[in-house]
């Protein structure tokens, strides 16, 4: 079963993404990390969380991780491994409380329809990438035709492959496929609403108007209590609820080198000048002395030098050394061997026959068939064949094959490249026509144009890394240890902190259970760990955390439900704030029976609105105005022609209108109707395309990731 072995290989990582896009972005979170083993490596619970009483079993959640691993080629670490986690999580959710829905409707996936999907363009890209004709670039059907009988009667294991990672995502695309369809036929615009819709968009209101900003009152006249806020919340539960978490703080001891570490680096570096200079071998000096900075077999042209030495190492005469200089964390010296001209940019058209498949890696022909067939193309080339219809016939580069073999190189490219490709078409001159090997397989190449020559130097770099010494790493150690084991509740730390001058960094937001990121720590995982097994006001012993040691004080705990006054003030404060300087500003616009008297309690001008006839119902803003949805409302009130209306709390201020006039404007075609029946519908499906969210909303989620992880 080759087939299932390369969509392992090559595919498994790539149906995750697939299943992630077929749910439309459902991947909407960060990733979380993190380990909870029993003695023995096992895992000390069968599950990471469970959606509408259904497990998520903690072995397929690990299997999908590692399938995704797989991507970037092996265990990934950091924050990818976090995200990643987090990626198949929310995909793990989605299939969850999406399936439920499909089986609530009865809808199915019959085998009539797998095969439909399986032999013909529509297949899952595993198969199409399994098996598309390299020569011809098409879906091979008949020999997917030809796996699919073999493949039924597999194995166990093997048959577990071919449903997990062909047969599940294809059934869940066709199901959400289905489910999207229902979603968008319910999209209805009737008759009575299109005719309510037409007479409000054919009117226009013209208002006059007193506006009060906010900014009359200034915010340190209102003051927000702690009662208002609870209330307020209290109102607006679902807005506000929250999750539950831990607010922390920590102090920092950075192990980064020292200067005396980077005096000693330098120094390192320094001695070798004077060997470096007389050794005739650059690359067996450098790969012996172990250079952080491989040594590169080529030329590289002064623009594209980084480095700010590059003028002086530009100038230094052939076998010569200059250096050290800082570049980034490192010392480095720079040994001229050489200069020449060459272009930065060149065109040329290639055709490749390969020896190995490009994707695999695994051999297709010999070494000496391919150079055969290659010389047969450059002898077809010079009879008079066309080039283009070779390129089509014959090259195994499938990327050139629409454009007739053609690429255009920059010199920045030059290293990327295959070095004995990148010297025909740099070094040598434009019209040249090589064939030469490389380790993917040979190429017939002509050089169509060479641009932009300028010098060019062949360097030999010797780089060593500026790291921190035993010393370094110690004292920062020690520094941690001391203030964790000598200040164990959060008001001595404090004092600690006071004391001995360290800076303290409060992390504003609260951290929940399966976050990764604390503060401008990256990979904090297992301090945030240790956060959630806490009690309020502990503080943490040192965790070694990328450079440095990170010593954390649990400064509140925030259960879940509303949050108390404190937490809740930034978020709801202003709103707070802003209805009670409404509030006031209504009270002394009550009592004005014209515009005149309005005006005059805030000394504000009489202003008008909607003289241009773009003042509709429909509209979003009033020129003039802004986004004032309760005046749009206001405009069209036909009581407020006769009287003044009430003072209205709007957006930007509080205003009192009365309505000069309501018109019908001339009626509109019988095409620009159709066109606006078309877009409210388009409006409809828009408004319905969030349907995941408002399920996911209903469903129960419980998420004991963090136990493990």
């Amino acid at each position: 079963m080759q087939i299932i072995q390369n969509i392992r290989d090559k595919g498994a990582a790539i149906v995750i993404v697939v299943i992630a896009l077929s749910l439309i972005g459902f991947i909407l979170m960060d990733a979380k990390p993190g380990s909870n083993r029993s003695f023995f490596g096992e895992s000390t619970s069968t599950s990471v969380g469970e959606v509408n009483g259904e497990p998520i079993e903690n072995k397929e959640f690990s299997e999908k991780i590692k399938q995704a691993e797989d991507q970037y080629g092996g265990a990934a670490i950091g924050n990818q491994l976090y995200e990643i986690r987090q990626s198949v999580w929310d995909q793990l959710v989605a299939e969850k409380v999406i399936t439920k829905e499909f089986k609530k409707l009865g809808l199915s996936f019959s085998p009539k329809e797998m095969s439909a999907i399986m032999f013909s363009s529509d297949a899952p890209y595993t198969l199409k990438q399994a098996f598309t004709d390299k020569q011809t670039g098409q879906y091979d059907i008949n020999k997917v035709q030809e796996w699919w009988k073999t493949a039924k009667k597999s194995k166990d294991e093997q048959r577990a492959a071919i449903e997990a990672q062909i047969i599940e995502p294809m059934k869940l695309q066709t199901l959400y496929s289905k489910y999207n369809g229902m979603i968008a036929a319910s999209a209805y615009y009737p008759t009575w609403m299109q005719k309510k819709d037409l007479s409000e968009r054919n009117q226009i209101a013209n208002i006059s108007y007193v506006g009060v900003p906010y900014t009359v009152i200034n915010d340190n006249e209102i003051k927000v209590s702690d009662t208002e806020i609870i209330d307020y919340i209290t109102k607006k539960k679902s807005v506000y609820k929250q999750d539950g978490g831990r607010f922390i703080s920590y102090v920092s001891f950075s192990a980064n080198p020292s200067p005396t570490d980077s005096i000693k680096a330098r120094e390192s570096v320094a001695v070798l000048k004077e060997p470096f200079i007389v050794d005739t071998n650059a690359n067996n000096f450098i790969a012996r002395n172990m250079s952080t900075i491989k040594y590169f077999d080529g030329y590289s042209l002064k623009s594209k030098l980084a480095m700010v030495q590059k003028d002086s190492i530009a100038n230094l005469p052939i076998g010569k050394v200059y250096g050290p200089y800082l570049d980034g964390g490192a010392y480095v010296l720079a040994k001229m061997l050489g200069n020449r001209q060459m272009p930065d940019s060149v065109r040329a058209r290639t055709i490749l026959v390969s020896t190995r498949d490009l994707q695999t890696g695994q051999p297709t022909i010999s070494d000496s068939i391919a150079k055969q067939r290659i010389d047969s193309i450059s002898s077809a080339i010079k009879g008079g064949a066309d080039f283009n219809t070779m390129v089509l016939m014959y090259s195994d580069d499938r990327a050139s094959k629409d454009k007739g073999g053609a690429y255009d190189f920059s010199s920045l490219q030059f290293q990327n490249l295959p070095k004995e490709f990148s010297e025909v078409v740099f070094y040598g001159t434009s019209g040249d026509k090589k064939i030469v090997r490389t380790d993917i397989g040979w190429y017939y190449i002509e050089v169509i144009s060479q641009k932009n020559f300028e010098t060019a130097y062949k360097v030999a770099y010797m780089s060593k890394q500026i790291l921190p010494t035993d010393e370094t790493v110690n004292n920062a150690s020690m520094k941690a240890t001391k203030l964790s084991g000598e200040n164990r509740e959060v008001k001595s730390f404090d004092a600690y902190v006071i004391k001995n001058a360290l800076q303290k960094i409060n992390v504003p937001n609260m951290i929940t259970q399966n976050e990764y990121r604390l503060g401008l720590l990256q990979d904090a995982r297992q301090l945030i760990r240790w956060a959630f097994e806490a009690k309020a006001g502990d503080v943490s012993e040192p965790f070694s955390i990328e450079d440095q040691f990170v010593v954390a004080a649990v400064t509140k705990i925030q259960p879940e439900g509303l949050p108390d006054a404190t937490t809740a003030r930034p978020l709801v404060e202003a709103l707070i704030r802003k209805q009670k300087k409404a509030d006031i500003i209504k009270e002394k616009l009550s009592k004005a029976n014209s515009l005149e008297t309005a005006a005059s309690v805030y000394n504000q001008p009489i202003r008008t609105a909607g003289a241009d006839s773009t003042l509709t119902f429909g509209s979003q803003i009033i020129n003039g105005i802004g986004d004032e949805p309760k005046l749009i409302g206001a405009a069209f009130n036909k009581n407020f022609q006769t009287k003044l209306s009430q003072p209205i709390d709007g957006t930007g201020g509080v205003f009192v209108i009365k309505v000069n006039g309501i018109e019908n404007l001339p009626t509109e075609t019988a095409e620009n109707i159709a066109l606006q029946s078309t877009e409210q519908t388009k409006s409809l499906l828009q408004k319905l395309s969030g349907w995941f969210e408002s399920l996911k909303k209903t469903a129960e989620i419980k998420d004991t990731r963090s136990k493990q992880y």
